[in-house]
């Protein structure tokens, strides 16, 4: 059996460093067994995924928008954990999407994040999961998400 980090490697994802907060909050809480992420964005070293879907923004683009948030998450909590191995489980997923009031693929365009999930925790990676539509998000970006991370010792 493989571990996230291995699994991580074999999708040729490198985790970048964490992103820093861009307001008065913290990356993320440790309480209990339970980690909280706050949301990551859509960007990457290359710069921000800024876009509307069903705007200026494709339906895949934003997939891979979702994807970016999800390495982000996972990037935190490597930060907070130190081994990912701790990951116990993904317990549940809130995927906001900056979407033209027509579109209405708001969960296929989370599935990006949720995919990567399972793609690197296995069955731990499935979770409970929200996706809602915003007419905008923090920088203009297209997604932001947050987690809620069951740990082990």
């Amino acid at each position: 059996m493989s571990t996230p980090e291995e699994r991580l490697d074999a999708l040729g994802i490198a985790l970048p460093e964490p992103m820093k907060p861009v307001a008065t909050y913290v990356p993320y809480v440790m309480t209990g067994n339970l980690l909280f992420i706050s949301g990551q964005v859509s960007a990457s070293a290359e710069g921000r995924m800024i876009g509307r879907l069903g705007e200026n923004m494709e339906l895949s683009a934003g997939q891979q928008a979702a994807r970016q948030c999800g390495i982000n998450l996972i990037s935190q909590c490597k930060a907070a954990l130190g081994d990912l191995s701790r990951v116990k489980q993904v317990v549940k997923l809130g995927g906001f999407v900056n979407a033209h009031p027509d579109f209405k693929d708001i969960p296929q365009v989370i599935n990006g994040c949720s995919d990567l999930m399972v793609e690197v925790f296995g069955d731990a990676g499935r979770h409970a999961r929200s996706a809602v539509a915003c007419p905008v998000l923090p920088l203009g970006v297209a997604v932001e998400v947050d987690a809620i991370i069951e740990f082990t010792g």
